[in-house]
């Protein structure tokens, strides 16, 4: 059997489920400079989910954007 992965990087699917946002907002954001930092790895976007993370507790408390 397989060890899991659990560092891996995620991606825009794993990303719109954790933050309750469709994909089509995360690409609009990446294209505007907001949202969670992204890193192409070939035709593929992906995400580290510690900046995931970090982006979130960054945000302003009851402020939405």
């Amino acid at each position: 059997m397989a060890t899991p992965i659990t560092d891996r990087l995620w991606t825009v699917q794993d990303v719109s489920a954790f933050l309750g946002v469709p994909v089509g907002t995360l690409y609009a954001w990446r294209s505007t400079g907001k949202g969670p930092d992204a890193r192409r790895i070939g035709k593929y976007v992906r995400y580290r989910p510690d900046d995931v993370r970090a982006w979130v507790a960054a945000l302003p408390v009851g402020v939405a954007s």
